[in-house]
């Protein structure tokens, strides 16, 4: 991933941390954790039958919060 792409990934993330985020925000941030290989195809495409399923949103999260952390320790070290 790139670092815009890390950036957008922590904004996404927190818009949908705070109950905020709209769908066309979930459906971004879910597209772009599958476009980099982060989720699996299937987990994908189970978001994309019901996005409204907490428990995948939920679960890209946590990955995408650890992602997020390396990349923020490695921008440290640089």
């Amino acid at each position: 991933m790139k670092n815009n792409e890390y950036q957008r990934l922590l904004d996404l993330k927190d818009v949908i941390n705070s109950g905020s985020a709209n769908s066309e925000q979930k459906n971004e941030y879910m597209k772009l954790m599958y476009e980099n290989g982060h989720i699996t195809k299937q987990q994908y495409n189970n978001y994309l039958s019901d996005p409204n399923a907490d428990y995948i949103i939920k679960g890209a999260l946590t990955i995408g919060a650890v992602l997020v952390a390396g990349w923020l320790v490695t921008k440290l070290f640089d």
